[in-house]
């Protein structure tokens, strides 16, 4: 076994990590090295939290980009009926070409193991609202609990709810 410490793990040929050139190079030095890409971040990734993560998985759903029975597991309780309601109509489907992207979602955690989110989804001009619960399972699984759909379009002079 090879005591190379450079060398992954596993690694069977003989070629070591390559150095990059410390300085411009000459046409007659060898091919051009490519330059490191940059990452396009500037902060380190983040994994998404439990919200965002169901925010963008009822916006599929509710989109008609995704069946219903996709959520069967990440749901309890009537949740799973409600979606089953919703869905057939997607309501929250591409409008004039445009689909709709989660403009915002944000969360609070009332209780421990309680999550009662609420995100924006924009599709073109239109912007609807979407509120959902998620409550952790005894397996530390997140599952969502409820879902509500609100954003009806208001038409100008005509009296808002009340």
């Amino acid at each position: 076994m090879s005591t190379d410490r450079t060398r992954p793990a596993g690694r069977r040929d003989q070629s070591g990590p390559r150095s990059a050139p410390s300085g411009p190079r000459s046409a007659s030095s060898g091919p051009r090295s490519v330059p490191p890409q940059r990452s396009r971040r500037l902060q380190p990734h983040r994994p998404q939290r439990p919200h965002q993560w169901f925010a963008e998985r009822l916006l599929a759903v509710l989109s008609g980009q995704r069946p219903v029975h996709w959520m069967l597991g990440h749901t309890i309780g009537e949740a799973y009926d409600q979606l089953a309601e919703l869905a057939p109509s997607t309501p929250l489907r591409a409008t004039h070409g445009s689909r709709p992207v989660l403009r915002h979602c944000r969360g609070a955690q009332p209780a421990t193991g309680v999550v009662e989110a609420f995100a924006s989804i924009a599709a073109g001009e239109r912007v609807r609202a979407m509120a959902f619960r998620l409550e952790q399972g005894a397996d530390q699984r997140w599952r969502c609990a409820a879902v509500e759909l609100g954003g009806e379009r208001l038409t100008a002079g005509a009296p808002g709810p009340r």
